[in-house]
């Protein structure tokens, strides 16, 4: 058996799958064992050999889809997901001093993303979610223009009440951003419907900043109520939304590709059958042939 066709052989084997995988995990619980100074200072040199074999392994890795991939082994990238290996791997063999130990460590963690590149179900959502970035575009823009004119009500609206939460744009942007993340909202909600004079629900010192205590029950209620149903329901679907969209494209995308791949496969079946046949059916002239041959002489 030729070196490449055995190399594919075993890039292509389920057990060598599996086993890659339990290479990453092992490479991400180093990782997380060196933010320990106990464990540094007690197994520093054992965690530091292990992480060497690891990038023997990935090494051993890149080098044997390489070769599976002769004669032509710049295919191997081709694959975006190669190249990703690839760089992972080869930042490790960068020429980085002592001072750049705690980089070296980062991009030792990035081991732990290959996860995605070898299992199949993390490259479809990787992929979806790569595909729904130009729509998730329009949605940032929309929901940034929802996020302005609340911030622009709201400053204009509550600004005098609430100065710590509506003194500014900037400030009003912030939080809103804490309101559409559900957190603890209605105390901002409160305070705008009761006055900061009757609900005294800060979190910080008003000190040296100019006050007037005004209720707006009804205006504060729907200002809030009305955000949190634009900005987090509605928006919340529409990512939703695009992100399925995204899935659904991918899907379809991956099936398109294993079809043609078994179309492709079948095409060089058949050829190969068709070769067969007619060597079985030459082999059996041959033989007829040889009969004859004996029964003449």
């Amino acid at each position: 058996m030729k070196i490449p066709a055995f190399c594919r052989r075993i890039v292509e084997a389920p057990w060598f799958t599996g086993f890659i995988i339990a290479v990453i995990v092992f490479a991400g619980i180093l990782v997380g064992m060196e933010t320990s100074t106990v464990l540094v200072a007690n197994y520093g040199p054992l965690i530091e050999i292990l992480n060497k074999i690891v990038l023997s392994i990935f090494v051993a890795e890149i080098v044997l889809k390489m070769t599976a991939a002769c004669p032509k082994p710049w295919r191997f990238f081709a694959d975006g997901w190669n190249v990703f290996d690839f760089l992972i791997v080869a930042v490790c063999f960068l020429p980085l001093g002592a001072g750049f130990a705690p980089v070296l460590r980062l991009f030792r963690l990035f081991r732990v993303l290959r996860l995605v590149s070898v299992i199949p179900r993390l490259q479809l959502i990787v992929s979806a979610l790569l595909r729904c970035l130009p729509s998730m575009f329009y949605v940032i823009i929309l929901l940034f223009l929802v996020f302005y004119i609340y911030a622009v009500a709201g400053t204009m609206l509550f600004g005098a009440n609430d100065p710590v939460h509506f003194g500014g744009l900037w400030t009003s942007m912030l939080s809103l951003f804490r309101v559409v993340t559900l957190e603890d909202w209605t105390d901002i909600m409160y305070l705008q419907m009761f006055g900061s004079d009757v609900y005294e629900g800060y979190n910080q010192s008003i000190e040296g900043q100019t006050v007037v205590p005004k209720a707006q029950p009804f205006l504060g209620a729907f200002y809030f109520v009305s955000f949190v149903l634009v900005g987090t329901m509605i928006m919340l679907n529409l990512v939703i939304g695009v992100i399925l969209n995204g899935m659904d494209e991918a899907q379809k995308e991956v099936a398109d590709r294993r079809l043609h791949e078994l179309l492709t496969q079948g095409g060089e079946g058949e050829k190969q059958a068709k070769r067969e046949i007619q060597i079985a059916r030459l082999r059996q002239k041959v033989a007829e042939l040889a009969e004859e041959l004996e029964a003449l002489t």
